[in-house]
């Protein structure tokens, strides 16, 4: 006989609690039902430059200065050799794939993206640098076709091609009224937030920062009249107060805080211990209430910690790695797309889910249910330490269980 349960609401935010006919009680998410709650849209790395930016209607000069590839087709050649033929000229939706449909399905409030290369036409490539991406400006519609809201850019590829392409990239996205955060055209202008009114609900506001253990060179900081990144210098206490102080002065009862975080190594699942504290710190002094970490190239383990959900490595989501080789372990290939739902009253987390999906042929494809269970079985293990598991659909898609 299936055993029932009546739930009895809790004074914590987005929870039931369950009782069973047997008396036992657990914690059960609640149904996000509320026609007040913010859901949103994140993701991890965009990086639409370079090979991918080839295939598109307006392809930069395909001239890059590398070490092993001078030419931007020879991304596409790669990924070619691997997957098949991929189309050329292609319109602004084709990158975006199967993602658009899932957009339509899930209908979040904002959705917010770290994009990972410059909108330039600049040739001043920076010097020493070794990895050039950009895209050129007649693609931007690549972004406002998926409707992106926020682009941040405090990250470790938004000046591949110089002071003059941070410049162009800001301009570009403001023409389409795509906000920004975490890069400015000066430290002030870097370190504001992206304020995202969403209506009849309230606002999102979204800080970027970006640390030199993703490979930001650190002359990339903003000054009071230079361009550049809002760099995070160190984890320390200093730094959270500093923090802390900026998004207090900025933060409305009602309003959810975004803290967008690029800092970390490209591959594997240790969080240090040192990530960990600091998030928990934002949460605990500083009043963030989502803590989206990216630079990783797989997704890492999430936390919810105090009801606030921290995505320690969102992993990619668009680039032309498909055909270089090594760490295929990890199956970067395998991407995520990550809703949380905020309650603005509390600040807390409702319900969150997630949609896995393929990159292939430069395109987000649905993934296969043999894959969305490899991934599912990966992120349990590695977010056990954190009490988070997730659960598969029939549809694989997922819902985070915490």
């Amino acid at each position: 006989m299936k055993r029932r349960k009546f739930l009895i609401a809790t004074g914590k935010a987005g929870l039931m609690l369950a009782v069973s006919p047997g008396g036992r009680a657990e914690l059960a998410e609640k149904p996000a039902h509320n026609s007040h709650v913010i859901k949103l849209f994140l993701c991890g790395d965009v990086m639409t430059g370079r090979g991918v930016d080839q295939i598109l209607s307006f392809p930069s000069h395909p001239r890059i200065y590398e070490p092993y590839i001078q030419d931007a087709r020879g991304y596409v050649e790669l990924a070619e050799r691997l997957n098949g033929p991929i189309p050329q000229q292609v319109g602004p939706a084709y990158i975006w794939g199967d993602a658009l449909e899932e957009f339509e399905h899930r209908v979040p409030d904002a959705r917010v993206i770290n994009l990972e290369t410059s909108i330039t036409t600049s040739d001043e490539y920076w010097p020493g640098k070794g990895i050039n991406y950009r895209m050129h400006p007649g693609n931007i519609g690549c972004l406002t076709e998926a409707k992106i809201d926020c682009c941040v850019l405090a990250n470790n590829h938004v000046m591949d091609w110089g002071y003059e392409s941070l410049t162009e990239t800001l301009q570009t996205l403001a023409q389409v009224k795509i906000k920004t955060a975490g890069a400015g055209h000066n430290q002030t202008d870097a370190g504001a937030p992206a304020v995202l009114e969403i209506k009849g609900k309230g606002r999102v506001l979204v800080f970027g920062l970006g640390s030199v253990t993703s490979g930001i060179p650190r002359r990339w900081a903003g000054t009071k009249k230079r361009p550049g990144v809002n760099m995070l210098e160190d984890l320390s206490q200093s730094t959270v107060r500093d923090i802390a102080e900026t998004v207090h002065s900025m933060k409305h009862a009602g309003d959810v805080v975004v803290m967008s975080i690029h800092w970390g190594s490209n591959w594997g699942y240790d969080i240090p211990s040192a990530q960990r504290s600091f998030a928990h710190q934002l949460i605990d002094e500083a009043g963030v209430d989502v803590v989206h970490g990216h630079s990783s190239h797989h997704p890492r383990p999430i936390e919810v910690y105090k009801g606030k959900p921290i995505l320690y490595g969102c992993g990619d989501f668009l680039n032309d790695y498909e055909g270089i080789r090594g760490h295929e372990t990890y199956r970067a290939d395998l991407v995520m797309m990550y809703f949380p739902s905020m309650d603005p009253a509390s600040g807390e987390l409702v319900r969150f889910d997630l949609t896995p999906m393929q990159l292939r042929r430069f395109r987000v494809s649905r993934v296969s249910e043999e894959d969305a269970q490899w991934l599912c079985d990966t992120l349990n293990r590695e977010s056990r330490q954190f009490g988070t598991r997730v659960e598969c659909q029939a549809d694989n898609r997922m819902t985070l269980k915490w």
